[in-house]
């Protein structure tokens, strides 16, 4: 078979055997970020509970929130949340600002981290 002929065949199967790309869906983020929201509120004025509030947190330096007591870690960071940076730290967070203080070991799932920012960054 010609390589013209065989790339007819083999690419349209490539491209159907590929995984079909997800847009994020922050309704759906929503609903991941109730994990979050055991130690997290989504309110500035409201104040920290166990951890700092997410109110604005996508595009926000790291260890910023006035008045939450960062980990040494995390206030020396030098990380700005951008949504690379939060997909890292929120599929491992032990990984990306070692000595942090929060217990949480991460969420695998990709799409539902893509899902939490996307709701994460609506919240501003």
């Amino acid at each position: 078979m010609g390589l013209k002929r065989w790339a007819y065949v083999a690419l349209p199967l490539l491209l159907a055997s590929a995984p079909m790309a997800r847009a994020q869906d922050a309704a759906a983020g929503e609903k991941v970020f109730a994990r979050c929201a055991i130690c997290h509120s989504l309110e500035a004025g409201k104040g920290s509970t166990i951890g700092p509030h997410l109110d604005g947190v996508v595009g926000r330096r790291a260890g910023t929130v006035p008045g939450y007591m960062y980990s040494p870690g995390m206030a020396k960071a030098g990380i700005t949340w951008t949504t690379p940076n939060l997909d890292k730290f929120i599929a491992s967070p032990a990984t990306i600002v070692p000595g942090n203080k929060m217990p949480f070991a991460g969420l695998p799932d990709a799409h539902a981290r893509a899902d939490l920012i996307a709701f994460l960054a609506t919240k501003k």
